[in-house]
């Protein structure tokens, strides 16, 4: 059975000039945690660094594995794409995709090397560096506040490539039991009408719509089997409770 998250391995995300030791690493883990492996760092300020590796936490082979580039025309040299992330849309209209868009467009085209190029943490990509990619990428964000933090710019990206491999997420079951047949909501609704008249809560002449309203409250709630046992149990306790004190009034 074919991996469906093979093409992933194709995408290469490359770090422009980093100047903190600390985004690299999460980027790193940003990468792992979706299934990427590929990270090409251009000029960084600081690397390798402990602080890089201790905020990978768990993901120093993505750090391990990094390839360290003098030029950005050197990081991208074999990939057959390359798209910009920018938070600024620029005067000169490079073609532009969402970050959607561009998870589809790189999976699309993962046959070849694909590059995810992120800029500086200040200034971001320069125009000279758009030059080089095929398409300006964005997130459409709070157009107010568009600043990313670059591991979470990275993360945003990471996480649409990774659906764009429409994984087949397992539902966890947890905890559960069949649901209750018909014949035993009859008897907790049995059972319910009887507690109701023994803790004088319910007058029996007058029960038509107040238990029409009972069942519909819990015919929305399709209750299991464990949770009609529970209310049962309740329901008991509360009318041995009322039978003790009737005869303790008997014996006063």
């Amino acid at each position: 059975m074919p991996d469906q998250y093979a093409p992933l391995a194709s995408v290469k995300i490359v770090l422009v000039e980093t100047s903190h030791p600390g985004n690299i690493g999460g980027v790193a883990r940003a990468m792992k945690n979706m299934g990427l492996s590929q990270l090409a760092l251009v000029n960084p300020n600081d690397f390798p660094s402990h602080t890089a590796s201790s905020r990978a936490s768990g993901a120093g082979d993505i750090l391990a594995k990094a390839q360290v580039f003098d030029s950005l025309e050197a990081a991208v040299a074999d990939c057959a794409l390359v798209i910009g992330a920018s938070a600024r849309l620029r005067k000169v209209a490079w073609p532009q995709l969402d970050v959607r868009e561009t998870a589809a467009l790189a999976l699309e085209k993962a046959a070849n090397q694909v590059a995810l190029v992120f800029g500086r943490e200040d200034s971001g990509l320069s125009n000279a560096e758009m030059d080089r990619c095929h398409y300006l990428a964005h997130i459409p964000s709070n157009p107010d506040y568009t600043s990313l933090n670059l591991a979470a710019a990275v993360q945003v990206f990471a996480y649409e490539c990774r659906m764009a491999c429409q994984p087949i997420v397992e539902q966890s079951q947890g905890y559960r039991h069949d649901v209750a047949s018909s014949e035993q909501m009859e008897g907790f609704y049995g059972h319910l009408y009887q507690a109701l008249q023994d803790i004088e809560f319910l007058d029996p002449n007058k029960n038509a719509r107040f238990m029409r309203r009972m069942r519909r409250l819990f015919n929305r709630s399709h209750l299991d089997v464990k949770e009609v046992d529970i209310l049962r149990g309740i329901l008991t306790a509360a009318q041995r409770q009322a039978q003790l004190r009737e005869e303790a009034k008997k014996h006063v």
